[in-house]
Parts: C-alpha cells; structure tokens; sequence
C-alpha cells in the first residue's frame, strides 16, 4: 500500500463538503454542523458501498441466468443482499431518489430509507443521534439542500480508499473543532506516522493468531494502518490470507462521533476480525453505569501489540472528569501513580502495560505517541515521576523518537513516539535509546491545518535503520544516545545551609515575625532552625503597652512558655524575631553522585543538615541530552538584517501615506 495520495485533491473534496457546513449557518450552532454533515457523509459511503455490490451481483446473477427479466433480477438480488453483504437495506430508496420523488414526503421517505438498514449500520446512525438531527434539518429546512448536496457525490471505497477516506473524515473534524471552539484535545495521527509506529513494531506476517489493540481508536486509523501494512508486506497469496485469518484489532473509543466513524469504516471493508467498542477504557466497566467503562479488561484480555495516540492535555479528574471511577483502579492498574487530573495520558499508558502478555507467553510491544509533559511533568514523588520510575524500574521502556513539529493537524508541537516491551532482546536490556529525529521531514505542498511537515519514506527508513543498529557497540551517529535507566533518575535534596554575612560570617537577622504567633508555629521555627530563638511581643492590655521578650531553646516547650504571657488575653500589636538566617531550599542531583561532595562545590556555604527524598526523581529530557551550541550571527550580520527591515517598514509606511490621501 503506498501512503502516496492526492492531497490537494482531498482538500477539494473537504473544502466542497465544508461548504455545506457553512450553509448551516444560522440555523445551526457551530458545534452542532458535524452532527449533520458526518453521518450523511457515512451514509452516502455505505451506499455507494451497496449500490456496488448490487451491480456486480447483478451481473453474476445475469451471467448465470441471461435473459432473466429485470424485475425478477431486482427480486433475486434483493433476496441475496440480506444475509450475504456485510450490510444491506431492506428499502429501494437511495438519497437520489429520496431527493426526486415527492418533496412532500421527502422527510417520510429519508427516514423510511434510514430505518430500512441492517441493525449494524442502524448502530451507527444510533451513536450520531441522526434521527433527533433529521427532525431539526426539516425544522430548519435543510434537508432537502443537504440531499441534494450529496446524492451523487463519489464516496465508495472504489473513488476514495479508506487511507484517502479518513484524510477527509479529520480534515473535517479538525476544522469541526476550531469553528466550535473546543480544544484541541484531539490531534489526527498523520498515516505516515502510524505507519512508523507499525514499522518500529515490527509485527511480523502471522503464523499463529496475533491481537493488535488502540484504546483511544479514535476512527480507527491505528488499526486500520496496521493490518494494511501486514497486508501490503504479504509476498505470496498464503501470507495474505494468514494476515487476514490470524490478526485480529481491537480498541475502544469515546467519542461516539468517531466511533460511528470507525465501525462504518469497518463494515465497509467487512473486516470480520476487526472489533471496536464504545466507552472509556480508562475506567471499570459497569453495565448499569453512566457510561460504558473499559470492555477489554485485562482479566480477561493481553494483546500481542498495541499502538495510540491519546489525547494530550485531557481532563481525567475533578469536577469534570471521572477521578471516582479512574480511582477504582488505582490498587491494581494504576498502582504506580496517579498523574495530574489534568492530563491523563499517562494512565492510557498504564492501560496498555496492564494488558501486556507475560514475557514468557511471548510478551508484548507498545508504540505510544506523547507530547512533552509525560517524558518531565511532576517532581519527585509525584504522580507522574513514580510512573516514569515504574516504567524505567521495570526496564519497559525501549526506545523514544523525537517526532518533527507541524507533522499534526490540530496542532505543531514537537511529539514523541514512546516504544516499549517487556521482552527486550539480550542487546536492549537495562538500556533506552533515544533518537533524534526532528529533522526528519520535507514541507507539504499544501499545508493541512497546522501540518506543514511530512515524512517520506525515507525518513521512515532513516529512524528505523538506526533504531535496529543503535543498539551495536560501535554504531556511531549523534542523532542516536543509549541510556541506562539511572541516568534519568535524580536525588531530589532538601538542604538547610547558613548565609552568610559581609564578613562571610553566619548571619543572624532580625525583623517582623508575620505568622500567627501561636504555640504550634513556634514549634516549627524550633524543628527548622535547631538553635535558640528570640521574641519581641509587642502587646495591649487596657490603656497599657508593654514588650516582654521570648527565648526559645532548641527542644524548648514553646507552649508551655507561651501560655504565661497570653493568659490575660492581651491584644498583640506586633511581634519581632531574631533568628538565624538559614535558607532551605532543595537541590536535585544526578543520581548515584555523592550528595555531600555535591552540596560542599555547588553551595559552597556552612550545610546545617540536608535530607534526602525516600525514592528518586526519573525525568527524560531529551532536548537536553540532544543540544548543540550554536553561536549567535555576528553584530555586522544583524546590522545589517536591521537596516533591511527599516527600509522596509519605511515602505510600508510610505504606502499607508499614500493610501491616506
């Protein structure tokens, strides 16, 4: 399968159905266009998609039995199609003749032809809710431009492949999002970025049944890239037919737009072994819930590969989110850490390591897509950095590639690509690799939303080429680092040290004491500072001011001290403190380095006392370990490139001058 396609086409065929968005403009709210648009899109598909199967029946049946008259040959091939074609209409109608007939009945007939469907297309509309839409297009009479926009439009897999066709669907989406303002939590995988996923994968031509999983399937384009790809590496006739028999996807999916999306998709090219569900696969499922949970439990579930790209940035808890539900989870699944509830993508992560299969049933490979929070987000001993210390621990993870920017539609940001196992060859083992290929790409021709970039296949070739040797003593490219799992952890170090005075001398201050000046503050200055301690207070009883002074030893009972001097319940007017002047602050150390000698060259001041976290720190920082110096222009070149400028803005101004008169 080549990813070569016809974008400026595409984006033609987009721009055309686009406008008939636009046309709902008024009448509809902006959030509510794709839910017209998407299904008859997805209705006109699988109608082209019967229509084609009838006509070749057609002429099967005619070629079996010439001269059969027409109608007994519409009878027989109508009999057929129940039962026979992956999906079938029991009606005659099609948008066509929908549009024809009697404008009158035309809303009977459109929903006589939308309840004629076989119960799994009927699944589909039921997720787009398309029979309240139809009902809001008549109110809003736009049925009749929206059929007629569509009737004779070319949408069968034979015009537009099912690479082409989703181009389309998340060019659509993708502008469905901006013109209704929703964030740009979800951004499309560009086909040639699955497809090195798969690649990196390396799944091989099966000869016993493999599982491919997604659980954030979106409409389905992981899944589909992935078996189109073991299909197109199938050199013989038997190897297609074991790729078609023996490798079974399967993912679960949110969003009830794109998973109606998905399964039209799927019954188009009658994948039987092709299984996607509805629902959140972040959370338990519970038939009786709001919302359906995670259907593939890994109770009963292990997949041999899996592969994602989940939202970046997406709420998970709060009052927004499902933090109840994801925190049944957190003793088994989630029981490495929780990440922030504001972006959940490392508990996709979790989801997917929870299925892997054991090491010694064959194990499993994950290809995972991220942007950079997940690879530093969170200090130590946080959710996201016990994740990471998990992962790494555990020696999972395999290798990160660092994706160019503007390779996405919804977003530029640079992404990474996450690989891990848990069967890593002899050569892998204790180490990660990294690869450094943000300069792997040539501009689009024309841009799609923010993709401005792609990848060929040589770029493709160039990262899994060094993927596969890196990993051999000897291999020499900078774009190329192999780590241990311990050059990502730290110490993350609380130090308490004197400052110092003028004379280099410990310092001791005085000034405003501007807590509450209670008991169990006094007890935390005498834990923190250890030394003797003095206090001013300044108070009021009646028309009297007085000032009685307070010195606290280390260990001191500062209650019992305290209690005296307020016991007539004078009014505090102030309070003065001497003390020493220490500062805390926490220092963060490569881990295994001595801290001491660590704290003695960079403080370089008296250390009181330093402590060390109980578990260390793990963040990956791979714009760190990849910087190149590179010395700024010199002053002569930026002269001049300002004088250019000044002449242009003089231009400019010049032209406004001009204009103004």
């Amino acid at each position: 399968m080549s990813l070569a396609i016809n974008k400026a086409r595409l984006d033609n065929l987009a721009s055309d159905i686009w406008k008939s968005a636009e046309r709902l403009r008024g009448k509809f709210k902006a959030y509510e266009y794709q839910n017209v648009i998407l299904p008859i899109i997805v209705i006109r598909r699988l109608e082209c998609v019967l229509i084609k199967w009838r006509e070749d029946k057609r002429a099967e049946v005619s070629a079996r039995r010439p001269g059969t008259a027409e109608k007994e040959l519409d009878s027989l091939v109508k009999n057929m199609e129940v039962g026979n074609a992956p999906f079938s209409n029991k009606t005659d109608w099609t948008l066509r003749r929908v549009y024809e007939e009697d404008p009158t009945l035309l809303e009977e007939n459109f929903r006589a032809y939308i309840n004629g469907f076989s119960k799994n297309v009927e699944e589909i509309l039921d997720k787009f809710d398309y029979r309240d839409t139809i009902r809001k297009m008549v109110t809003n009479n736009r049925l009749a431009p929206i059929l007629n926009q569509y009737k004779e439009l070319e949408l069968g897999p034979d015009h537009l492949s099912p690479l082409e066709m989703g181009y389309v669907y998340e060019e659509l989406l993708r502008r469905f999002s901006e013109q209704s303002g929703e964030e740009a939590g979800e951004h499309f995988t560009p086909r040639e970025v699955i497809r090195l996923m798969v690649e990196l994968l390396d799944i091989p031509i099966p000869d016993r049944h493999i599982s491919i999983y997604d659980p954030a399937c979106g409409t389905g384009g992981m899944l589909s890239v992935a078996k189109e790809h073991l299909l197109d590496r199938a050199a013989t006739p038997e190897e297609k037919a074991r790729v078609e028999t023996l490798v079974t996807v399967e993912g679960q999916e949110l969003s009830r737009p794109n998973y109606a999306i998905c399964k039209a998709d799927q019954l188009i090219k009658d994948d039987k072994l092709a299984r996607v569900l509805l629902g959140n696969s972040l959370i338990p499922h519970d038939p009786h819930g709001r919302e359906p949970g995670d259907q593939f439990p890994e109770s009963k579930h292990r997949f041999d590969f899996m592969l994602s790209n989940p939202p970046f940035g997406v709420t998970w808890g709060g009052k927004d989110g499902y933090e109840g539900e994801a925190r049944k989870l957190k003793q088994t699944r989630y029981r490495a850490g929780m990440p922030r509830v504001n972006d959940g993508a490392l508990l996709f992560l979790q989801t997917m390591l929870a299925k892997m299969k054991p090491a010694d049933r064959g194990g499993s490979r994950i290809a995972i897509i991220f942007n950079g929070s997940p690879l530093s987000n969170g200090d130590c001993g946080s959710g996201e950095s016990e994740i990471r210390r998990w992962i790494l621990e555990n020696d999972w993870l395999d290798a990160i590639v660092m994706l160019p920017d503007q390779l996405f539609y919804n977003t530029g940001i640079f992404t990474y690509i996450w690989l891990l196992r848990n069967e890593k060859p002899g050569s892998h083992r204790g180490r990660v690799m990294l690869i450094d290929a943000r300069g792997q790409f040539e501009k689009e021709p024309k841009s799609f939303g923010n993709k401005r970039h792609r990848m060929t296949d040589a770029h493709r070739s160039w990262i899994q080429e060094r993927y596969r040797q890196g990993w051999d003593q000897g291999y020499a490219d900078e774009r190329v680092k192999l780590f241990r799992r311990q050059d990502f952890a730290y110490h993350k170090v609380n130090v308490v040290f004197w400052q110092l005075d003028e004379n280099d001398l410990p310092a001791v201050i005085t000034g405003p004491y501007e807590k509450a000046f209670t008991a169990a503050n006094l007890k935390k200055e005498q834990e923190f500072y250890q030394s003797d301690l003095t206090f001013r207070i300044h108070a009021k009883s009646g028309d009297e001011e007085t000032t009685e002074t307070l010195v606290l030893t280390p260990g001191g009972d500062a209650a019992g001290k305290l209690k005296p001097l307020l016991a007539e319940g004078p009014e505090i007017l102030s309070v003065e403190w001497t003390h020493p002047h220490y500062v805390a602050d926490d220092e963060y150390i490569p881990y295994g380095e001595d801290i001491q000698a660590f704290l003695k060259r960079e403080i370089a001041k008296p250390i009181i006392r330093w402590k060390d976290s109980p578990q260390p720190g793990y963040e990956i920082l791979p714009n760190k370990y990849f910087y190149r110096y590179q010395p700024p222009p010199p002053a002569r070149e930026l002269l001049e490139e300002f004088w250019e400028l000044e002449k242009e803005a003089e231009k400019l101004l010049e032209g406004l001058g001009s204009s103004a008169k």
